[in-house]
């Protein structure tokens, strides 16, 4: 098969396409024939060396796929409501950026009816970490405030889309007057320009002091202290990434005085019956929505798997709205 290769840690010109065996579906698994693959910021990561491949998984980076079931478990397939030929998206620990990737059954979902393969492929790693970590680890209820910190990155296009259909009202920063307006046009009653204004200023000012009820984090550091100031009463914070550091100093005497809980998660190590739960949730509350069109993926830039470097460093530039997505052609 092809696949794209960390050759070495370093720049994103360490990514090369290469051939590899074919990998081979054991128990529980299929055997995807890859159209797309999602680029995610775990990916460079990885590349650079700061997110050590789980256990027992590719060291080919990616971590989501869209394609055609080409083989597999078919007791395991038939279980789950598959067979051989349907289109699928998939959430994997590692494989991804290859024209050929195995999977576990819980981690598949059928594509949602109407989505292009590029489309399919931008699903699995946002809207598993959203839901997992918005709706179940936070527990945002409808009628509540959310904050997203980077409304326009992948995880903020599926968290705004997915908060906005469940109820909630969404405030979100971004960089620049039109990443605002993007998240803005996706639905986000609020969009805060971090680079113009101070955003715990304008969060107390549109909640009217009250606070948001859910912050997701994806800076960490810094932004810590800052986001303990903008939570309401017995509020939730949850950091998913730590890009602004593993270090926080905060006022632990808010965190007292207003029962502020604070958490964090990640997905990638997690057990595949975690996974499969989620899987699960999607399909039942969440997939029904994008097909009939209330959530849609934003898909900023398609590459082809040859250019993986170039779509690497378009997601360190932070430019892009939304996902990036590699693709296979024959």
């Amino acid at each position: 098969m092809k696949a794209v290769e960390i050759t070495s840690y370093g720049a994103p010109d360490v990514l090369r396409l290469g051939e590899r065996p074919a990998p081979i579906a054991g128990k529980g698994e299929v055997l995807i024939r890859v159209a797309a693959s999602g680029v995610n910021r775990p990916d460079v990561l990885q590349r650079t060396g700061n997110y050590p491949v789980p256990p027992g998984a590719s060291d080919i980076p990616g971590l989501e796929v869209a394609g055609q079931i080409i083989g597999g478990d078919a007791e395991a397939m038939g279980s789950a409501g598959f067979k051989m030929g349907d289109r699928v998206c998939a959430l994997v620990a590692g494989g991804g950026y290859a024209d050929t990737c195995v999977a576990p059954v819980g981690q598949c979902l059928h594509v949602p009816q109407g989505l292009s393969d590029v489309e399919a492929a931008s699903l699995p790693e946002t809207f598993f970490t959203v839901w997992s970590n918005v709706f179940e680890r936070a527990r945002l209820q409808a009628g509540e405030t959310l904050l997203i910190q980077g409304g326009s990155s992948g995880i903020g296009v599926t968290a705004i889309q997915l908060a906005k259909a469940m109820g909630a009202t969404v405030l979100v920063t971004a960089g620049s007057d039109e990443k605002c307006a993007a998240c803005l046009a996706l639905g986000a009653d609020h969009a805060i320009n971090y680079n113009s204004a101070d955003f715990v200023e304008e969060v107390k000012r549109i909640t009217n002091g009250q606070g948001v009820n859910v912050i997701l984090d994806m800076v960490a550091g810094s932004y810590v202290s800052r986001e303990v100031e903008c939570l309401a009463e017995d509020g939730r914070m949850v950091i998913i990434a730590v890009q602004g550091g593993v270090k926080a100093e905060f006022n632990a005497g808010l965190v007292l005085r207003k029962r502020l809980t604070i958490t964090g998660s990640t997905l990638r190590p997690r057990s595949l019956e975690f996974k499969t739960a989620i899987a699960k949730a999607l399909a039942e509350k969440v997939w029904p929505l994008i097909a009939a069109g209330a959530i849609k993926p934003v898909i900023h830039s398609t590459f082809a798997a040859a250019d993986a470097a170039r779509a690497h460093v378009l997601m360190e530039s932070n430019q892009h709205i939304g996902k990036i997505v590699l693709t296979w052609q024959e």
